[in-house]
C-alpha cells in the first residue's frame, strides 16, 4: 500500500483531521497531483484558517503553478494568521518566501 492509500485509510476514520489532510496534500505534490493538493490545502484553510503550515505549502504550490498573484495573497494571509497566533517561526518562514517572490 502506498502512502496516499494509507493516509486515505486513516482519513476514512477521521475525515477532518488537518494533520492527515495536510500530509495527504504533500503526498499529492510528490506524486505530481498538484490540483488535488491545491484543493485539499484550500479546504484545510477554509475550515481551519489557524492551520498555519498549510499557507506556506499552498503558496509554494501556487508559485510552482505560476499563479504568482494568488501565491502572494496566500503568503499575506499566512503571515497575518501566524502573527495572530503568535507563531514567529512560521511568520518568518512565510515572510522570507514572500520576499523571495516579490523582490
Amino acid at each position: 500500500m502506498d502512502r496516499i492509500e494509507k493516509i486515505n485509510e486513516f482519513l476514512a476514520d477521521n475525515p477532518n483531521d488537518n494533520f492527515l489532510r495536510h500530509a495527504l496534500a504533500l503526498e499529492y505534490i510528490k506524486a505530481g497531483r498538484d490540483t488535488e493538493a491545491r484543493v485539499l490545502f484550500e479546504a484545510i484553510l477554509a475550515a481551519s484558517p489557524d492551520y498555519i503550515g498549510s499557507y506556506y505549502h499552498l503558496a509554494k504550490l501556487l508559485e510552482k503553478l505560476q499563479e504568482t498573484t494568488l501565491a502572494i495573497e496566500w503568503y499575506e494571509k499566512g503571515m497575518a494568521a501566524a502573527k495572530t497566533a503568535g507563531d514567529n517561526h512560521s511568520y518568518n518562514e512565510l515572510m522570507a518566501a514572500y520576499e523571495d517572490l516579490v523582490y
